[in-house]
């Protein structure tokens, strides 16, 4: 058989564009959301008093009364029919970081034969998945196989397109049998629902209008992309979504030419059909271009509610994988594909937006505005100061692993950022305000504040792109997040610890205005104290720097490296607290997605290893050996002939090199395979996680360095896995 390699490599020198139908044609506008449910379509397709229990149901997160479930399927089945589509699935989001469905026709048979399209309000309320066969962590035993999809009103139906087929995608949740959340939707839905009643009543204290507070999220999504070819020539990639092995190309990102650089015709060509599939989803894409590394991009939608941002970027992940099988591509989502170049992660970019028109995370014009500015400003601060562990934990992987402090991602100590002037207000506050001032004092501070706030407040403050938690102007970005990681975990955590944190908050104010302060004045003291109680979070500097490793350690910050540790913030009574009091989850559900996690990591690595293991002994050695003999074979013809030593000095010292990498490879690989062995006798997830985070992973650093070394002396023609060069930069 030829070798697959070059096979590959001639299939991408004969590739070419493809062209998109219909791009260029539309304005973005004429087909945003047209495969979506939503908007004018639903006025359009409902009734009156169906449209207002609809609508009432996605603003309250109340149920749909079954009556009008009725007349809400009707007009979805008449709209989704119109436009082609046969059948429907309740889209969920289950513990295995990728999306669900199952379809049902429209088709039934009715009792006296004849067939007929049928669509109604239980069949759009609730389905019966099967529950065992996804991660629960103990909750569903395998023979308890029952399981339930229910309708998020709040999130708009779809129609998903799949070459010439079309299903209606309704968002769903996924509970067990009893109950208990087995995805990512409820969880999230809980702290969006916690989180809007601890900030509306801290709203009241400064405007009794607020009804309503929305966590906002706008993510941007980096990813790599290589021709399919070349990918398909790697099972490592094919399996593990990274290369186990390979050595770093001569030219990497050092030149830094890739950034922001004009786009190659084929990613281009990809970039516009998933766009163009993405905005009839509705998914408000805004912004696209090169990033760091080679064949690295990114792109960037409009802030949206938090739930519908969620789903959005989950869609997008699967529409992009499918898009890019029609060009001859491959989509990388993985936080470390490549060794040596910057990995992807996900920004997510948070912020509270009330039903009033007010961002609460942007100062105002006037003392007052700015003074609930501060206070949102300043409980945010407090959240992370209070539950930074949680937030480490909820960006834990096996994949950010590879990612978390490698000069490219903010490190795993978690820190905040806000810049000097924020600074520096937050320390005059800290300073001014005394246990007992005037009202002089009082208005005086206030128009302190309100100097030093200014209105376009984003032009003086950088992003720091060191810290994990850093304030934008008008907005936190958690630059921590993975690439292939499902927004929900770190925005259940986030929306949490600041329902939790504004709560207290509340509390510490009305025990101050009942003892007799004025309102203000009792706001600005807690603000004192939560800014001292909170400073050990802030950091201005290079969070990749070794002082600050050692100054955070000094702080009493956690500096989890591995997500075995980090995962078990999750599991500490601070931590569990947080959650059971806000109502997210259960013991039992906490408990269970902490075993899910733990197991999810052990798999991850467990499959790393087995690939790595065939790669090393079915790629690496044969190639090796069969030069190695080549070079023995030179070396006898030439001894036969008569010639000195040292006229085949080098070749001598080469068979030595080769065959030392030889060794330890295989020496290598056969620890790890023994390692592996005794990990996997371990019933305890938590202490298994930690035996392949600590005894079996560190030989994939190992087998790496001799493999690697002998992809630089291996004859070229004789190397089956494509190399770094031509994955990154063959397009």
């Amino acid at each position: 058989m030829s070798n697959i390699r070059f096979q590959a490599l001639q299939s991408v020198a004969n590739a070419e564009e493809k062209k998109i139908n219909g791009y260029g044609e539309k304005r973005i506008t004429t087909m945003f959301g047209s495969n979506v449910f939503s908007g004018r379509t639903i006025r359009e397709y409902l009734s009156d008093e169906a449209y207002k229990s609809l609508m009432n149901s996605a603003k309250s997160g109340s149920r749909v009364d079954r009556r009008m479930a009725d007349q809400v399927a009707a007009g979805m089945k008449a709209w989704a029919e119109e436009r082609g589509v046969t059948h429907f699935t309740h889209w969920f989001q289950p513990l295995t970081g990728t999306t669900a469905e199952k379809h049902d026709s429209f088709f039934t048979i009715k009792s006296d034969g004849s067939a007929i399209e049928l669509f109604d309000g239980d069949a759009l309320i609730q389905q019966e998945p099967d529950a065992s066969s996804f991660p629960n962590g103990g909750i569903r035993a395998t023979f308890e196989a029952r399981g339930y999809t229910a309708w998020d009103p709040s999130s708009p139906a779809f129609i998903m397109e799949a070459g010439s087929g079309k299903t209606l995608c309704i968002p769903t949740i996924f509970i067990a049998y009893n109950g208990e959340s087995l995805d990512y939707k409820a969880p999230l839905l809980k702290s969006i629902a916690a989180l809007d009643k601890a900030a509306v009543d801290v709203c009241h204290f400064f405007d009794k209008n607020v009804s309503k507070v929305t966590a906002t999220l706008g993510w941007e999504q980096e990813y790599f992309v290589i021709d399919e070819a070349l990918a398909n020539a790697r099972p490592d990639l094919m399996m593990c979504g990274r290369t186990l092995l390979g050595h770093g190309p001569a030219k990497g990102q050092q030149l830094e030419d890739h950034y922001f650089g004009s786009i190659p015709e084929r990613v281009y060509a990809f970039m516009q059909d998933f766009e163009q599939e993405s905005y009839k989803l509705g998914i408000p894409l805004r912004t696209r271009h090169n990033e760091v590394a080679p064949s690295q991009f990114e792109c960037a939608p409009i802030f949206e509610e938090c739930n519908i941002a969620v789903d959005h970027n989950t869609l997008l992940m699967d529409v992009m994988n499918k898009v890019a099988k029609r060009h001859k591509l491959k989509a990388l989502l993985h936080e470390k594909p490549f060794a040596g170049v910057n990995g992807s992660g996900k920004h997510n970019n948070w912020s509270l937006a009330t039903d009033t028109g007010v961002n609460l995370l942007s100062p105002g014009k006037t003392p007052r505005t700015n003074l609930m500015f501060l206070t949102f400003f300043v409980n945010a601060i407090k959240a992370v100061n209070d539950y930074a562990d949680l937030l480490r934990g909820a960006i834990a992987s096996a994949n950010n692993d590879h990612r978390l402090g490698a000069n490219e991602a903010p490190p795993a100590i978690i820190s905040v950022y806000i810049g000097k002037y924020l600074s520096d207000v937050l320390d005059e506050v800290e300073t001014r305000v005394k246990e007992k001032f005037s009202e002089q004092d009082e208005v005086i501070l206030k128009l302190d504040i309100h100097k030093q706030i200014p209105e376009l407040l984003m032009d003086n403050t950088d992003r720091n792109r060191t810290s994990p938690f850093a304030f934008t102007g008008n907005k936190f970005e958690f630059r921590a997040v993975g690439s292939s990681a499902n927004c929900a975990s770190p925005m259940v955590v986030l929306n949490t610890i600041m329902a939790e944190t504004l709560k207290q908050f509340k509390k510490d104010v009305d025990a101050l205005t009942e003892k007799g302060d004025k309102k203000e004045i009792a706001v600005l003291q807690v603000l004192r104290d939560y800014i001292t109680k909170s400073k050990k979070i802030r950091f201005e500097g290079d969070n990749y720097s070794a002082e600050w490793a050692e100054e955070a350690e000094r702080r009493g910050l956690n500096n989890f490296k591995t997500t075995p540790e980090a995962l078990d913030a999750f599991v500490t009574e601070k931590g569990k607290q947080v959650f059971y009091d806000n109502g997210i989850y259960s013991k039992r559900e906490l408990e269970a997605r902490h075993e899910i996690m733990l197991e999810d990591y052990v798999k991850k690595v467990q499959i790393e290893a087995r690939l790595l293991g065939y790669l090393a002994t079915n790629h690496v050695l044969p190639a090796a050996v069969t030069y190695q003999n080549t070079l023995i074979e030179n070396v006898r013809g030439l001894k036969d002939i008569g010639l000195d030593k040292k006229s085949y000095k080098a070749q001598l010292h080469l068979i030595e090199t080769i065959s030392g990498h030889i060794q330890g490879v295989n020496d290598n690989v056969e620890a790890m395979l023994a390692a592996r062995k005794k990990a996997n006798e371990i019933a305890d997830f938590h202490k298994r996680a930690l035996k392949y985070c600590h005894e079996v992973k560190p030989y994939f650093d190992k087998i790496r360095y001799h493999a690697d070394k002998l992809e630089l002396v291996v004859d070229d023609k004789l190397w089956q896995l494509p190399k770094y060069r031509e994955l990154l930069f063959m397009r």
